[in-house]
C-alpha cells in the first residue's frame, strides 16, 4: 500500500521556482572566470605597481623644505660624513683665484719705440713755434688736448697734461735744443740712449691693454704670467707691474729710474711719460684657453672638504627657519639614513604603502563600477584614467621639493580634467587618493595634505558645469585664494604663534608662489580643453553650446533634406532635456544629442513617415518588410558615417548609435509575420533578430533618456485625441516595453529615475498637446 504523498510547499503548488541566493564566493568565482574582468584587474594592478615606483615607496619621506620652522631643532639620526660643498667650493675658488692669468707676449712694437721717439724729438727741435709741430706729434706729447674719442691719448693727457701747452712746448724744446741748435742732434741721441735703457723693465714684463684689463675685471692682487713666442714664461708678477700708468708713478719700476738717467731730466719727464702713454702699444694678449686649463687643474687639485657628524649632533638650531644650505645638509643625512635600511625593512614599507593604495583603489573602483561604468567598459578610457593618475604622481613628487614646490600644478590639472570629463565626485575621490599617497611619500605631514586637498576641493566644487573657458579661470582664482589662506593657516597652527609664522616671510612667499601655480594650472587646462575632450572622449558644455548652433552644417542640411525629421529632433530635444534635468543628468548633452540623433535619415528622407507628404503613397508599399527594415535600421549607420565625416565628438556619436538600442522594428516585423503566416512555407524566414537594431544598448543615463524621449515623441503623434490620460498611458506602456526588453540594463538608470523620467515626459507632452479655447467667429455686419 502506497504511503501518503509528501506534503508540497506553497511555492511548489504554485509552480514557482526560487533562484538560489548568490553568495560572495560564487560571485568571486564568476569574476575569476571572466577574462574581461581579469584583464581590467590586471591593468589596475600594473597601475598600482607603477605608482609604487614613481612615488619611490621604498624610501621614507623627506619632510624638510627651505623656510620651514625647525621647532625644537633637528639632530642627526646616524653617524655620517659628507662633502662640505660650500667649504669645498670656497677652497677651489681660492685655488682658481691664485692661478696667474696667462698672456701671450709680443714686444716687437716696444722695441721700435726709441726710433719713433727720435723722429718725434727731431720734429720738436726743428719747429720754431708750437703750431709748426705736426698735429700727431702735438697730441703725443700732450701739447694739445685730444678729442674724447681718442681714449689712449685722453688717458695720458689726464695724467700728465696739467700745464699750458705753450709752456710745455718751450720747456721741451729748450731741453732738446740746448744753448745752440748744433748740439740738438747729440742731445737727442743721448736722450734716446737713456730712453732705451729706461724702458727695459717694460720690455721684460710687458704691457696690458687697459680695455682688456677692464673686460677681465682684473684686480691689483691678480698675478700675471707672460709667455714669449718661443714659449719662455716670465716670472709671475702682479697686475701693477704690467700697467704702464702704475709703472710711471714714483713707486713704479719706471718712475723710480728717472734719476738714473741724467738726460731724462725733470723738465722732460712729463712729456716723455705722455708720449710713452700715447705711443706704447700693449704687448700682452690674454690666453683664455691656457688660463682656463690652468684654473681647472688648480680646482681639480683641491680635495673635497669632508664634514663628520655623529648621532645627536644638531643640524638645525631650534626655532630657526631652515636655510637652503641646511636643506642640503639634511638631504645628506637622509641619504645616509636610507642607505643603512636593510632590504626587509624596505619591502615591509612598500607592502604597507601598497595595501594602503589597494584600499584607496577599491574605494575609487567601487564608485567607478557603480556610477561611471563607461570607464571600466572601455579599455582606452581605463588606460587614460590610470595613466593620468600615474603621470600626476610621477610629476608631483619631484616637483614637491625645493626649489620648485610646484606639486599643486599637475595635481590641479588632473583634478580639473577629471571634473570636466566625468563628474565632481570622481574628481574628489581621485584628488583625495593622490593627495594622500603624495603626502606619505614626500613630507608625511598632515598640514601638507590639508593644503593640497583643500585646494583640489576648491577647484572641484564650482566645476559642475563648464559653460565657458572663463569659468576655468575663475575657478583657478578661487583655488589660488584657497591655497593662500589655507597654507598660511596651516603655517600659523604649526608655528603656534602668528608672529613666529611671519618672522622670516618665507610662509608668505610660499603661499604666494603656490597661488600663482594654481593660476597657471587653470590657464593650462583652459588652453588645452580641446585636447582633453579628444583624449578622454568627452564633450564639455563649451563645445556643446557651439554644436547647438542651428547654423551647424549638419543641422542646416537636415532642415533642407528632412524638415520633418528636424522638427522631430527639436521636439525630442525639448522633452529629453527636461527629463534629464529631473534626475540631475546632463540636460545640455541630451539636448544636443537629440539634435543630431537622426541625421542619418537625411540620406533617404522619403522612407520615414515624418518626411512624407500628406496623402502620398509610402515607398514601403512596394518593398518587402525585410528590405524596409534594412532601410529603417540603416539610418543609424548613415548617421555614424556623417558624424565621423563632420568630426562630431564621440558622446554625440554614441547617441546616434544607441538611441534605438536593440529594439524591435515592430511594424515591419509584424508585417513579415503576417505574410509568413499567409505562406506557411516561408515561416522559417521570419527571425526576430533580423528586425532588431544592431545596438548597442544605451550605455549612459543620457542615452537611455534620449531613447525613451525619441520613442514617446514619435508615438504621441499617432494619437488622434491626445488627452492627458492617453498620453500617460502611452508613455507608461512604451517605458515598460523598453524596460522589460532590457534596453536599460547597461545605462545605470535606476527604477526610481525611470519613473521620474516617465513623469517628466508625460508632463512635457501634455504641455505640447494642451487644449486651446476656440474663439467665436466674428458675425458679419
Amino acid at each position: 500500500m502506497a504511503g501518503p504523498a509528501p506534503k508540497r510547499s506553497r511555492l511548489s503548488r504554485t509552480g514557482m521556482t526560487v533562484r538560489p541566493r548568490e553568495t560572495v564566493w560564487n560571485r568571486l568565482v564568476a569574476w575569476g572566470q571572466d577574462r574581461s574582468i581579469l584583464l581590467r584587474l590586471g591593468i589596475c594592478l600594473q597601475g598600482l605597481l607603477l605608482l609604487l615606483i614613481v612615488l619611490q615607496t621604498w624610501k621614507g619621506p623627506f619632510p624638510y623644505r627651505v623656510g620651514m620652522q625647525s621647532g625644537h631643532g633637528i639632530a642627526a639620526r646616524i653617524n655620517f660624513g659628507r662633502i662640505d660643498i660650500e667649504a669645498t667650493a670656497r677652497a677651489r675658488d681660492r685655488a682658481e683665484y691664485a692661478v696667474a692669468r696667462i698672456f701671450k707676449s709680443n714686444s716687437e712694437d716696444m722695441r721700435r719705440l726709441p726710433q719713433q721717439l727720435r723722429a718725434a724729438l727731431g720734429e720738436i727741435a726743428s719747429a720754431e713755434t708750437l703750431q709748426a709741430v705736426p698735429a700727431a706729434t702735438r697730441l703725443d706729447f700732450g701739447l694739445e688736448a685730444p678729442p674724447p674719442e681718442d681714449r689712449v691719448r685722453a688717458r695720458a693727457h689726464a695724467l700728465f697734461g696739467q700745464e699750458p701747452a705753450s709752456q710745455r712746448f718751450e720747456a721741451l724744446r729748450e731741453t732738446i735744443v740746448g744753448p745752440a741748435m748744433e748740439t740738438a742732434n747729440q742731445r737727442i741721441e743721448d736722450l734716446i740712449a737713456d730712453f732705451s735703457k729706461f724702458i727695459t723693465p717694460v720690455l721684460a714684463a710687458g704691457l696690458i691693454d687697459p680695455d682688456e684689463e677692464e673686460r677681465l675685471r682684473l684686480t691689483a692682487d691678480r698675478k700675471i704670467v707672460a709667455v714669449a713666442p718661443d714659449g719662455e714664461r716670465s716670472e709671475e708678477v702682479l697686475l701693477p707691474k704690467v700697467r704702464l700708468s702704475d709703472q710711471l708713478n714714483d713707486a713704479g719700476d719706471l718712475g723710480s729710474r728717472w734719476l738714473s738717467y741724467p738726460s731724462l731730466s725733470k723738465s722732460i719727464q712729463p712729456a716723455i711719460s705722455h708720449w710713452l702713454m700715447a705711443r706704447a702699444k700693449p704687448t700682452l694678449a690674454f690666453d683664455q684657453v691656457t688660463t682656463k686649463a690652468a684654473e681647472t687643474a688648480a680646482r681639480s687639485a683641491v680635495p673635497d672638504v669632508q664634514q663628520q657628524f655623529i648621532v645627536g649632533d644638531l643640524l638645525v638650531r631650534p626655532g630657526q627657519a631652515i636655510t637652503e644650505s641646511e636643506v642640503t645638509l639634511l638631504l645628506d643625512e637622509y641619504a645616509a639614513y636610507e642607505r643603512q635600511i636593510d632590504v626587509q625593512a624596505r619591502l615591509a614599507r612598500m607592502l604597507i604603502v601598497f595595501l594602503m593604495m589597494v584600499v584607496l583603489a577599491a574605494l575609487n573602483g567601487y564608485y567607478i563600477v557603480h556610477n561611471e561604468p563607461r570607464i571600466v567598459r572601455s579599455l582606452r578610457r581605463l588606460l587614460v584614467f590610470l595613466a593620468a593618475i600615474v603621470i600626476t604622481a610621477g610629476l608631483a613628487r619631484p616637483l614637491s621639493y625645493d626649489p620648485y614646490r610646484a606639486e599643486i600644478v599637475p595635481l590641479l590639472i588632473t583634478v580639473m580634467v577629471l571634473a570636466v570629463a566625468y563628474n565632481q565626485v570622481l574628481a574628489t575621490l581621485t584628488a583625495f587618493s593622490i593627495c594622500l599617497a603624495l603626502t606619505f611619500s614626500t613630507t608625511a605631514q598632515f598640514g601638507h595634505f590639508v593644503v593640497l586637498f583643500s585646494t583640489c576641493a576648491a577647484v572641484v566644487i564650482p566645476l559642475s558645469q563648464v559653460g565657458s573657458r572663463s569659468k576655468l579661470i575663475k575657478v583657478s582664482v578661487f583655488s589660488a585664494v584657497t591655497y593662500f589662506v589655507v597654507n598660511i593657516g596651516v603655517g600659523v597652527v604649526q608655528a603656534q604663534a602668528l608672529s613666529e609664522a611671519f618672522s622670516n616671510l618665507s610662509l608668505l612667499n610660499d603661499s604666494l608662489k603656490g597661488a600663482v601655480y594654481c593660476m597657471v594650472a587653470g590657464y593650462l587646462v583652459a588652453g588645452t580643453l580641446p585636447f582633453v575632450e579628444s583624449l578622454f572622449g568627452v564633450v564639455t558644455d563649451i563645445s556643446l553650446l557651439e554644436l547647438s548652433d542651428p547654423s551647424h552644417p549638419l543641422l542646416q542640411e537636415l532642415v533642407r533634406r528632412a524638415p520633418g525629421t528636424y522638427n522631430h529632433s527639436i521636439a525630442v530635444a525639448t522633452i529629453a532635456e527636461a527629463a534629464a534635468e529631473a534626475i540631475d543628468a546632463n540636460g545640455l548633452l541630451v539636448r544636443v544629442g537629440a539634435y543630431f540623433h537622426d541625421i542619418g535619415k537625411m540620406l533617404k528622407p522619403q522612407y520615414f513617415i515624418e518626411n512624407m507628404q500628406a496623402g502620398a503613397e509610402s515607398r514601403h508599399e512596394h518593398l518587402a518588410p525585410a528590405m524596409s527594415t534594412l532601410i529603417i535600421i540603416g539610418h543609424v549607420k548613415d548617421g555614424i558615417d556623417l558624424a565621423e565625416e563632420h568630426n562630431l565628438p564621440q558622446p554625440l556619436r554614441d547617441f546616434i548609435e544607441q538611441h534605438h538600442g536593440t529594439t524591435l522594428v515592430e511594424y515591419f516585423y509584424h508585417e513579415a509575420t503576417r505574410l509568413a503566416e499567409a505562406r506557411p512555407d516561408h515561416r522559417t524566414e521570419v527571425e526576430e533578430s533580423s528586425f532588431r537594431y544592431p545596438g548597442p544598448k544605451p550605455q549612459t543615463r543620457e542615452a537611455g533618456i534620449l531613447m525613451l524621449a525619441d520613442a514617446v515623441e514619435s508615438a504621441s503623434r499617432t494619437l488622434t485625441d491626445p488627452t492627458p490620460k492617453r498620453i500617460e498611458s502611452l508613455v507608461h506602456n512604451l517605458t515598460m516595453k523598453r524596460l522589460l526588453d532590457g534596453q536599460f540594463d547597461e545605462c545605470s538608470l535606476k527604477l526610481s529615475e525611470i519613473r521620474t523620467i516617465e513623469a517628466s515626459l508625460v508632463k512635457s507632452l501634455i504641455g505640447i498637446y494642451h487644449g486651446r479655447i476656440r474663439y467665436p467667429e466674428a458675425r458679419p455686419a
